[in-house]
């Protein structure tokens, strides 16, 4: 097998992992979407700080819009690929 071959075998396997963990964010994503947009009115929300356990607070219509856009996002990242 030349180097030419090898390589463009490892960079298959190297997209094809980008992709699953790709995929697998993206499922995460789709389950906080849901379950923010399933929450009642009067429950709060909490976000944490990154690189912290520390939560704040937060704004439940911000969140989900913040949610709903880093999945749009994270989808087109996937058909770039």
């Amino acid at each position: 097998m030349s180097s030419k071959s090898r390589d463009n075998d490892d960079n298959c396997e190297g997209q094809s992992a980008v992709k699953e963990e790709l995929n697998r964010k993206i499922k995460e994503q789709k389950v906080v979407v849901d379950e923010l947009s399933n929450l009642k009115k009067y429950r709060k929300v909490y976000i944490q700080q990154r690189n912290s356990n520390i939560f704040f607070l937060a704004d439940r219509s911000h969140t989900l819009g913040a949610c709903k856009q880093e999945l749009d996002d994270m989808k087109k990242d996937l058909q770039d690929i």
